[in-house]
């Protein structure tokens, strides 16, 4: 998924109300870097904070049921913050 996909980057066919509620109650963020044009080493690095090249994970898209993926002794973002009280899936 782009940004351009969801109604609050001007998307007029996929339905995002809550987004676009978000996005209207909050800040919308025009200028932003991404680690990687693929999905898996971007995720990585969103859910890590550390560059995917480091943590093994640029390069190929990785898809369900392949035996590479995140090092589970990475810390991401939902463990650092459910050790704060939050709850994350």
């Amino acid at each position: 998924m782009g940004y351009g996909d969801i109604g609050p980057f001007g998307n007029k066919v996929n339905q995002t109300p809550h987004l676009d509620r978000m996005a209207k109650e909050g800040n919308l963020l025009w200028q932003f870097y991404v680690s990687n044009t693929a999905c898996t080493p971007s995720r990585s690095a969103l859910m890590t904070g550390s560059s995917p090249h480091r943590i093994g994970m640029d390069g190929k898209v990785v898809f369900p049921g392949e035996k590479r993926g995140l090092n589970p002794k990475e810390i991401t973002i939902a463990e650092m913050l459910k050790e704060e009280g939050y709850a994350t899936g």
